[in-house]
């Protein structure tokens, strides 16, 4: 059987959004889950990645209202490469915010929207003060997206 991949870019500008993108890493590597899972920061993804993968968890900042400037970037070089080629592909989003993160998360439908990919949940909003259980949230999301295009849910 031929593995599905699944693609996480994580802009993780800090410890604890490191965490976070360790913390897909580890959900989405699951020892009962049999996928390849690649890893990269937003500034290393190129459409080929994109292209390559049959599912995609982002992780992203929000930065004054909006998603990371480095995570917009990706966008902006992967959105008219990958357009036509990946309508469909699963999708979920987490969102570090420091304050509410409804306008990365509005922001972010528009450009799923516009690419046709498929949510597999709404955008996890990660909002306020640090919490532990943030990253605990964020591998079980990751779990699910990986589990789900494994199984062929998604």
């Amino acid at each position: 059987m031929i593995s599905k991949t699944l693609l996480i870019v994580a802009h993780a500008p800090s410890a604890n959004t490191k965490r976070l993108a360790e913390a897909a890493y580890q959900g989405a590597t699951h020892p009962d889950i049999d996928i390849n899972v690649v890893l990269q920061t937003p500034e290393q993804t190129q459409p080929e990645d994109v292209l390559a993968a049959d599912a995609l968890l982002i992780g992203t900042t929000e930065n004054l209202a909006y998603m990371a400037g480095l995570t917009k970037d990706f966008f902006d070089r992967c959105y008219y490469p990958v357009l036509e080629k990946k309508q469909g592909m699963p999708f979920a989003l987490y969102i570090r915010a420091g304050h509410d993160g409804t306008g990365t998360k509005r922001a972010m439908q528009t450009i799923i929207t516009g690419l046709r990919w498929s949510w597999i949940q709404d955008a996890l909003i990660l909002q306020g003060a640090w919490q532990d259980e943030f990253a605990d949230q964020v591998e079980e999301l990751a779990m699910t997206l990986a589990a789900g295009i494994e199984a062929g849910i998604y």
